[in-house]
């Protein structure tokens, strides 16, 4: 038997579909620093390469695919002053510019596609833009079929007055 942070580490690096088994397991299971505390103390291991790959990739503070695509574009645009995964008004928001008073939410079918999801982030949203944040959502297709427009309506919110 292995700690939840040893089976994450090894699940991703086996099973296929790593970016998502460890996507799910920072969403709703452990931290980033013991996932990275494991792999360190099993350096060597079948799959140390690979393991070492996908938790750099999680580096940035992002916990799904969707939201370190939308930390590259930022990025790639050199668009600075932002956070990932920051707490605004009682709730996490996946990017927020605090001075501009901006907040990125990511929105993927995974954990978007119910009734209480969709109502969740409707509650959520509304608390974020009563304390004076403007809130984007940004889409799976947004980030890869329009990332010139994610990036411009970026720009624009941070720029607003």
């Amino acid at each position: 038997m292995t700690a939840l942070p040893m089976t994450v580490v090894e699940a991703a690096v086996r099973r296929g579909g790593g970016p998502k088994i460890l996507d799910q397991a920072l969403q709703r299971r452990t931290h980033l620093p013991a996932l990275w505390t494991t792999h360190l103390r099993n350096k060597g291991r079948h799959g140390s390469p690979a393991a070492r790959r996908l938790l750099r990739a999680a580096d940035d503070g992002a916990r799904s695919e969707a939201e370190r695509l939308a930390a590259r574009l930022l990025n790639l645009a050199k668009i600075t002053g932002w956070k990932a995964n920051q707490r605004v008004a009682g709730y996490e928001v996946d990017v927020l510019f605090r001075g501009p008073k901006v907040a990125i939410e990511i929105d993927g079918f995974a954990f978007h596609s119910d009734s209480e999801a969709f109502q969740r982030d409707r509650t959520k949203q509304n608390a974020i833009a009563l304390v004076g944040y403007h809130v984007l959502r940004f889409t799976w297709l947004d980030l890869t079929e329009h990332p010139d427009r994610v990036v411009e309506e970026v720009r624009r919110a941070i720029r607003a007055p």
